[in-house]
């Protein structure tokens, strides 16, 4: 009898250590996969440093270029360098990241003004040949590429959520910081100002990952690097390009466990936010 007990006790613990394993693999896929991501941006943005410096002929602004290329190839290297898990250098660098995608979205818009100006400058020096010359060379190399322009302000018109919150309610509508008192959750954040996206409803998705790896869900599911990701909320807003802010809530009807939760938001197939928040 002893030994049947035994037995069963040591079967009962592979089975917790299994789970434990599979959860642990999940998380660290979805912690790799973030990180794949950011290195793809990073890597992207130092390429459109390249290319927009081929664009224009003014050296004061090749030289601005220069510099945060350099930075943000270094931004590259220490990410490649952390581990996918080291969540306070992941949050760091994805901060840095989203500076470094202000920062070429000034210098998208910047060189769109200029070909506006150049336009106009063909129209007002078609009477003086030196000028006008100088102009149509301007104009040509512009129009040349203005395939890559418009890919660059696809990258600029993606879509920021800033002030990403998470609050527990208890049963008085209250907050509370123990999970075993939650009635509600709910998730503040801003989708930030950006004149260079369109207009229009845009769905929010936030995805809410407990500390055993699990996502609170009702099952529905959206895409997201050629997956099919499950989120917790969802939510059509009107964006007019003026920071928008936003509020969803959850009604807990499960076990919420001590830990740490991560909130992830996505928008038109890209993730535009995420953060930990920890509750006792």
């Amino acid at each position: 009898m002893l030994l049947l007990l035994l037995a069963a006790g040591v079967g009962y613990l592979y089975y917790n250590l299994d789970q434990q394993k599979k959860v642990n693999q999940d998380m660290q896929e979805l912690a790799e996969l973030d990180k794949k991501e950011m290195q793809n941006e990073y890597e992207q943005f130092a390429q459109q440093y390249s290319e927009m410096k081929t664009q224009i002929n003014n050296d004061s602004i090749i030289a601005q270029l220069t510099q945060e290329q350099l930075r943000t190839q270094q931004l590259l290297k220490e990410l490649k360098e952390v581990k996918a898990n080291d969540a306070r250098e992941i949050t760091r660098l994805k901060k840095e990241l989203a500076t470094c995608r202000a920062v070429i979205r000034s210098y998208v818009l910047e060189i769109d003004s200029l070909n506006r100006l150049n336009e106009n400058l063909t129209a007002e020096n078609t009477r003086v040949k030196g000028q006008f010359e100088e102009a149509t060379r301007q104009i040509e190399s512009l129009n040349t590429e203005k395939s890559s322009l418009s890919e660059k302000v696809a990258i600029a018109a993606q879509l920021d959520a800033t002030g990403i919150s998470m609050s527990l309610k208890d049963k008085k509508g209250k907050n509370t910081n123990k999970v075993d008192k939650a009635k509600n959750i709910q998730i503040n954040f801003n989708i930030a100002k950006n004149v260079t996206a369109s207009n229009g409803i845009r769905t929010l998705y936030v995805r809410i990952m407990t500390p055993t790896g699990g996502v609170l869900t009702n099952g529905g599911t959206f895409n997201y690097e050629n997956k099919s990701l499950q989120y917790s909320m969802k939510k059509g807003i009107e964006y007019t390009g003026n920071e928008t802010p936003v509020s969803m809530y959850w009604n807990v009807a499960e076990f919420l466990s001590a830990g740490t939760y991560k909130v992830s938001i996505f928008a038109d197939g890209q993730m535009i936010g995420s953060r930990n928040f920890s509750f006792n």
